[in-house]
């Protein structure tokens, strides 16, 4: 065997031994695992869940007399019912909290008036493109029925639909413009 062959199989075996070395596993932390018991009887049971959580719902005066022409508390102007807008910050759909009593007050309404139907009209400003307004109205739209849904209201008397930037403002100027335009409609239908 030449001196060549000699240090190249040195060098090999050099290079096999420190790759297996390499690939020594290290031994694992023996450390006990604490494991968490969720048998049955730890297990505490949610509250039966009837889709709707109304325990914040507000006391609304509402009127089973009212007609049309009287004293109909969607039309009263002193009775938050005829307040009938949900205002979003720009790019948006989450519902404001200061909107939680206005959203409380319709849903009593809806609850006690079952054969009523409210359409959510979903708007935008301006900004922004064509398609993407259309789509963020209907997610606003979407987020008041969710909460009107969440209070108790069914979905057979909610109606979503969005006009996107249709009915915005034109050529709003300034950010308090363009903020009337980023809102939802709360409609009745027969109005």
């Amino acid at each position: 065997m030449n001196k060549s062959t000699w240090n190249t199989k040195l060098l090999s075996s050099l290079l096999l031994a420190l790759v297996l070395s390499a690939c020594k596993s290290t031994p694992m932390n023996t450390k006990p695992v604490t494991v968490e018991d969720k048998s049955p009887a730890q297990v505490t049971k949610p509250a039966e869940n009837t889709g709707a959580d109304t325990s914040a719902v507000k006391e609304v005066a509402i009127d089973g007399n009212a007609t049309d022409s009287g004293n109909n508390p969607l039309k009263d102007p002193n009775n938050i019912l005829s307040k009938r807008n949900v205002y979003f910050d720009f790019d948006s759909d989450a519902v404001k909290a200061e909107f939680r009593p206005l959203i409380e007050a319709h849903a009593k309404y809806l609850l006690a008036h079952t054969s009523a139907k409210v359409i959510l009209q979903g708007n935008t400003d301006e900004r922004g493109t064509r398609e993407y307004n259309l789509s963020l109205g209907q997610r606003r739209s979407v987020a008041v029925k969710k909460s009107l849904n969440l209070l108790g209201v069914q979905d057979a008397q909610i109606e979503t639909v969005s006009f996107g930037e249709e009915k915005a403002t034109e050529g709003c100027a300034d950010d308090a413009c363009s903020k009337q335009n980023r809102r939802v409609d709360v409609v009745y239908e027969n109005e």
